[in-house]
Formats: structure tokens, C-alpha cells, sequence
């Protein structure tokens, strides 16, 4: 197995095949090599300077200072340490994507503590801490609060264990704390009075998200906070903050450049509602909006003034319909990135196209998923008059109860830059709704259209011909989504013989089985991880690629959702640590 580049150790370096290229010796002084490598802004690109030569690994080692961990299991917190002597920023995710869709049981792992144990010896000037899909204990939090005098920011996003008293932690302690971003997370919504806990003197804030928070906040604290801190530019309140507070909110922060309000459902006096409207006019420099959720067409009119310069507009909780949608969008001139719930239905997504020529990223989701009488939603009809206006459109996210071929092939004509593309319709195993054939065609369009396609999740009635398609042409595809879907192990297995860039796949409730999870032996060393439950795979399957590859992961929990009781979730990825020491007992490692 390939070690991971960036962690690569001297020693096993000279075993690997980039040990030639490793021992060669540095053109230039180390002073210059430095100023080199500070230019280079992603972890991929460093890592790839860490193996032009002995010289360039070294330097690269001493002068990092953000690291990105996308599987928390794939290497050690000592591994880390070593091989980075100097970090400041750590990002780290943990659980697999499909714990959001809770296919992954409680208490599964992914635990922050044990690293925050080595960084607190190792890492005694960190800054930054970015978890996603983590554990995280309220004892987790004040022990950051505690070790790390000069931590500065903390993004918790989907993460779970803790509670506001964590918060109030992070709060009394870190005093020179510039982020607070909680995100969708798991928490235990205690009270709001976490936000009292920021000392009088405290300034620095320039982030401050607590949006997915239930619990009323003391607004006075609040607005004293926002007022003390003269450089935050990212203020996101929960549902509790009135239309009135935010206009106070506002007054006293007009620099905000992203602004999540909370609920926008208020009976307001014409003073009260002038007074909104005069603060919004007053956010020139606001690029993204979220929040508004309840939002009425009575009170949209105040956020008008400041449409001009929005880059982001985010309403996935707020039920807006087609009219309500159109009017806002005709003040959006610059927007690039749109977020909807599909009570704009159709007509709304008309408007999306008409005023949006600048649109790179939709997504439209569902306002009841569960609801299979829903009257109201998105078709092929909306998306098709999206992509008619929106030709630079690269990413979408489209959730809907029916499509058809013919819709998806136009929709990838119109817009071939596609790099990312997930598409759900909602009933599983549903055709294209015209003809009735499987969804083949759709898929087959993408792949042949969209060259720089990097992340795919498909649904709807499909074959493995849609397989065969992706293993032909999905040459630059990263992730690959798949539910319902699939006819045969052949489908998997054109997959993983021909996407040669494919680092994470996902499947669900798919036929494949043992030959199929078996054809991957080659591709498990150079992906990031494989994810499979309610497939046809066994355990003798499961312990044969365990023995073929020991040094991959193989991590089997039994499904118990399954009819027959044989069914098995399967969790494999690649590793320079092992198997990991915090495995639950239902998690059995191969």
C-alpha cells in the first residue's frame, strides 16, 4: 500500500518508489525553498512538493502550518506530530459522508479527545481546529479552552457529544478567539446562556455562527458582543432573535459581510418595518444571506437594498414560493451560489434562470422528503429552465420526484462544466416518467458531457449500462454516490476498473456482492475510502479482501435493518496507522 505522501515517513520513503526522487539533492538555499513553499496554498500541492526531493520533504515538513485530514482514522494523531512539528490549523473529519443519512450507529467512534491529548503536548501554539462528522465532549471542549492560550478559531460542523456548556467553555476561556462556527450539529441545547459567558473586555470575534441553536440567548449580551467586536464580518443568530433585534443587530455591525437571520416572522409597526429596511440599505458590503425562515412576502421587501452585491443567497429553511422567489431574484444581479426548497416549484426556478446569468452552484432540496402525497415540488421542467440561463452553472444538488432522459441530456449540454452532479429522485428505482425506460441515458449524458466531472450521486431506475458509462468516461471523477441502483457485480466493477481518479465511493441497497467488492483489490490502495451496506457482500467476502490487502482497513458492522439478518455495512480505507484502538464492539476489524 502507498504510504500517504504528506505523512510519508524518511525511513519508508526509501522503500517507496518516490525514493529516487527523494534523494536528490535542492537547487536553491533553504531560505528561498521556504518562500517557494509559502506560495503553495493547498494541502495537495504541498504535498506534492514534499516529494521533489530529500531537501524540499524537509523543508516542507518545518514550514507547515495547516494540515487536512479527511479520515480521522487514517493516520495518528503520534503520526502527525512527527511528520508536522509546527502545525497551527487542523482540519479533520471523521465519521463516513453516509453518517448524515444515520446509517452509521450511535457511539461508532471518530472521537476528538486522544488528539487533543498530543497536540496539547505537541501543538501548544494551535490556532485553529475544523471538525466535520467528529465527537466532540463537553470535557473536549474545555480541555481546548484550557491547554491552548492562543487558540483562535473553531468550526464544528455535523459533530456530535457536546453541549452548550462546552460552549460556555470556549467562551469564558479563549480570549483571543476570532471564530465560533457551530454548524448542524448534534447538540445538547441546554440554554443560551453560553453567549453571557465572553468576558466584558473581549474584541476579537471576526465569526460568529450559533444559527442551528434552539435555545433563547440573552439578546443584551448579544448586542453587546456584536458592538465590542469592530471586525466581525460573519454573523449568523438563531430563530429566537426577533426582526427588531436583528435591526439592532445591524446598526451596530453595517460592515457584516454574511448575515444569517434567524426567523423573519414578526408583526412589525410601519417605524419598525422602516427601521429594518433603513439598516439592510445600510449592509453594502453583505455578500451572503441565509436564514429567513418563515419569511413572508410582507416583510421581503426590506431585504431589497441589500441584494446588489450578494454572491450567496441561502434559503433552504425558508418556504418561499415562485412569486416570493422571482421578486427577491430580480435584486440578485452578482449571485453565484443559490440554496432553495422546492416550494419554489418550477415557476421559481423559471426565475433562477431569467435573473441569474452568473449562477455557478444550485441546490434545491426537499421541504418534505418524507411525504409521498406532496402536491407541490420540483421537475425536469425547472432544471431544464435553469440551465438555459444559468450556462455556468458547475455544481448542482437537485432533489426531485421525477425526470426524464431527454431533460438531463439538454440540461448537460447547456451547462458541460459540470463538476459536481447529484441528482435524487426521491422514489427509489423510479424510470424516466415518460418513456418508462431506466435512467441509463441521463447518467450516460453526464459523463460523456461533463469532462471535469469530479463528484457524481445518481438515482432513479438504472442498469449497469449507467455503470459502464461512468467506468468509460468519468475519468476525473472523485466521489461517486450510489443508492438503489445497479443490476449485477459487473456494474461496481467498471466502476472501480475505470475511474482512475476515484478516491471515495459510496453505496447503498445495491445488488453487488462478493465479486464485485473483490474486483476493487487494485483501486482500495489509492482511494480514500469505500462505504457499502445493505449490498449482497458476505463475511467470508469481507475477510478474504482483509487478507488480500492487510494493510487496509476493513471494518464490518452488521446491518441490523436488514430483513434476513445477513446483511453487512462495510467500511474500507486506506491507513498508515492500523487498525484503530477505539473500535466499538459492534465494529468487527478484519
Amino acid at each position: 500500500m502507498r504510504a500517504l505522501p504528506e505523512l510519508m515517513d524518511p525511513k519508508r520513503a526509501r522503500e517507496s518508489p518516490e525514493s529516487a526522487v527523494l534523494s536528490r539533492p535542492s537547487a536553491f538555499p533553504d531560505e528561498v525553498l521556504e518562500r517557494i513553499l509559502s506560495l503553495l496554498d493547498t494541502h495537495k500541492d504541498r504535498s506534492s512538493a514534499s516529494l521533489v526531493s530529500k531537501a524540499w520533504y524537509h523543508a516542507e515538513r518545518w514550514s507547515r502550518a495547516r494540515v487536512f485530514i479527511g479520515n480521522c482514522y487514517s493516520v495518528s494523531a503520534e503520526i502527525l506530530v512527527r511528520r508536522f512539528p509546527n502545525i497551527r490549523s487542523v482540519t479533520l473529519k471523521g465519521k463516513p459522508r453516509f453518517s448524515d443519512f444515520n446509517l452509521v450507529p450511535q457511539n461508532w467512534g471518530a472521537d476528538i479527545h486522544s488528539w487533543l491529548l498530543v497536540f496539547a503536548e505537541h501543538y501548544p501554539s494551535l490556532e485553529e481546529l475544523r471538525l466535520k462528522r467528529m465527537t466532540v465532549t463537553d470535557q473536549s471542549l474545555e480541555f481546548l479552552a484550557l491547554k491552548f492560550p492562543n487558540f483562535k478559531s473553531l468550526s464544528l460542523l455535523s459533530c456530535d457529544g457536546f453541549s452548550t456548556d462546552g460552549l460556555s467553555a470556549i467562551a469564558t476561556h479563549c480570549r483571543n478567539l476570532t471564530e465560533l462556527d457551530i454548524q448542524e450539529n448534534g447538540i445538547d441545547d441546554i440554554s443560551g446562556n453560553w453567549l453571557n459567558c465572553f468576558p466584558d473586555n473581549f474584541t476579537s470575534l471576526e465569526v460568529l455562527n450559533f444559527a442551528s441553536l434552539n435555545s433563547e440567548v440573552n439578546f443584551d449580551s448579544l448586542e453587546r458582543l456584536v458592538t465590542r467586536c469592530n471586525l466581525l464580518r460573519i454573523l449568523k443568530v438563531n430563530k429566537t432573535i426577533t426582526l427588531d433585534q436583528l435591526q439592532r443587530l445591524l446598526v451596530r455591525a453595517p460592515w457584516l459581510t454574511e448575515l444569517g437571520t434567524g426567523s423573519f416572522i414578526q408583526e412589525l409597526t410601519p417605524r419598525q418595518y422602516a427601521d429594518l429596511e433603513t439598516s439592510f440599505k445600510g449592509c453594502r458590503n453583505l455578500q451572503t444571506l441565509s436564514g429567513l425562515s418563515e419569511a413572508t412576502a410582507l416583510y421581503l421587501p426590506a431585504l431589497y437594498p441589500a441584494c446588489a452585491n450578494l454572491t450567496f443567497l441561502n434559503l433552504s429553511y425558508a418556504a418561499l414560493q415562485s412569486e416570493e422567489l422571482a421578486r427577491l431574484l430580480a435584486y440578485c444581479a452578482h449571485l453565484r451560489r443559490l440554496w432553495v426548497l422546492d416550494t419554489v416549484e418550477d415557476k421559481g426556478l423559471e426565475a433562477v434562470g431569467q435573473n441569474c446569468p452568473l449562477l455557478e452552484e444550485l441546490r434545491v432540496f426537499p421541504s418534505d422528503p418524507f411525504d409521498e402525497e406532496i402536491v407541490h415540488g420540483v421537475t425536469e421542467l425547472g432544471f431544464l429552465a435553469v440551465s438555459y440561463g444559468c450556462r455556468k452553472l458547475r455544481y448542482v444538488l437537485y432533489f426531485c420526484r421525477q425526470m426524464t432522459n431527454a431533460a438531463v441530456a439538454t440540461i448537460v449540454r447547456n451547462c458541460p462544466d459540470f463538476t459536481h452532479f447529484r441528482l435524487c429522485i426521491m422514489n427509489p428505482g423510479q424510470p424516466d416518467y415518460l418513456t418508462r425506460e431506466p435512467m441509463d441515458e441521463a447518467f450516460g449524458a453526464v459523463v460523456k458531457n461533463c469532462p471535469k466531472l469530479q463528484r457524481l450521486a445518481v438515482s432513479g431506475l438504472l442498469t449497469d449500462l449507467t455503470f459502464e458509462y461512468i467506468g468509460t468516461f468519468a475519468k476525473n471523477l472523485e466521489t461517486l454516490s450510489v443508492a438503489f441502483a445497479g443490476s449485477s457485480d459487473l456494474g461496481m466493477q467498471c466502476v472501480l476498473e475505470g475511474c482512475p481518479k476515484l478516491r471515495k465511493l459510496e453505496i447503498r441497497d445495491c445488488p453487488f456482492g462478493n465479486k464485485a467488492l473483490l474486483s476493487g483489490l487494485e483501486k482500495y490502495e489509492s482511494m480514500r475510502s469505500l462505504w457499502m451496506s445493505a449490498c449482497k457482500i458476505t463475511m467470508n467476502g469481507c475477510r478474504l479482501l482483509a487478507r488480500k490487502m492487510p494493510r487496509l482497513n476493513v471494518e464490518v458492522m452488521k446491518d441490523e435493518e436488514s430483513n434476513d439478518g445477513q446483511s453487512y455495512k462495510v467500511y474500507v480505507y486506506r491507513s498508515v496507522a492500523g487498525p484503530r484502538r477505539d473500535a466499538p464492539p459492534f465494529v468487527l476489524t478484519l
